[in-house]
């Protein structure tokens, strides 16, 4: 089971680069046979991500495209500043928090302001400028290279630098949050961060619009069996509200 998870994953990666795949090619790629494959390209389509064509397959939906912070910040406002509210519930005076850059979990920043005793640990620029007069706040700093649409830190420094730490809850932002392929984003570096981020963290929770469901973006962050809590407007439909309480992810709903 574990190769034919690797191996979907491998096609659905195919599938996010390139648009659509060709059975012939992946039965090279892969080295199993075509029938292996079909079932592979079938069950994608099950989970209503690809469309079957004749010897392959095509990617059903799209995937969103990068807008930079002050542009994210912008979309969706009140519901991200109600997300944000929210997760700001979850955090108590002495806890240890990462904070992942992104226009939700700013918010999130944002009514962290009055806490106490609180050490937030960012790779966004934008959340430690938001937290730099905080006095309750201790704050740390990824380091690491500068990517500029949305102003967070990435690379062997950033990644480095949780190395020696452990903390209560990640609070993450997502491009996109899939029932079957996870928690995603655009840019390779900061996906790979992300993921460290989670192995040093006990608790995820997954701020995200419900603008974000059912969209998935080039590179994985998680799966949802590594998801915490996801909190989200009402907006979130029936099936995703479902899909993910079905694998274990507490849903938090917004008034």
């Amino acid at each position: 089971m574990r190769n034919t998870r690797q191996r979907r994953r491998h096609i659905m990666e195919q599938l996010l680069q390139h648009g659509s795949v060709q059975v012939a090619e992946l039965v090279e790629r892969h080295g199993v046979s075509s029938v292996t494959i079909r079932t592979d390209l079938n069950h994608l389509e099950a989970q209503g991500l690809v469309t079957r064509s004749h010897g392959g397959a095509s990617l059903l939906r799209v995937p969103p495209q990068e807008h930079g912070i002050h542009e994210k910040d912008t979309l969706n406002l009140p519901l991200k500043d109600a997300i944000g509210a929210r997760a700001a519930l979850l955090v108590r005076p002495g806890d240890n928090i990462i904070l992942d850059s992104g226009s939700t979990t700013m918010m999130l920043a944002r009514h962290l302001r009055n806490q106490r005793e609180v050490t937030v640990m960012t790779n966004g620029l934008n959340i430690a400028w938001e937290l730099a007069g905080a006095q309750g706040i201790t704050l740390r700093l990824t380091g690491g290279l500068l990517h500029q649409p949305s102003l967070s830190l990435h690379g062997s420094q950033a990644e480095a630098s949780l190395a020696s730490f452990s903390f209560d809850t990640l609070f993450l932002g997502v491009d996109g949050l899939d029932l079957q392929f996870g928690a995603t984003t655009h840019h390779e570096a900061e996906a790979l961060l992300n993921h460290r981020m989670v192995e040093r963290a006990r608790r995820i929770v997954v701020l995200t619009d419900s603008s974000k469901f059912g969209k998935v973006s080039l590179h994985r962050i998680a799966l949802l069996n590594e998801v915490h809590t996801v909190i989200t407007d009402a907006g979130i439909s029936k099936e995703h509200l479902e899909g993910l309480q079905r694998q274990g992810v507490e849903v938090i709903v917004t008034a």
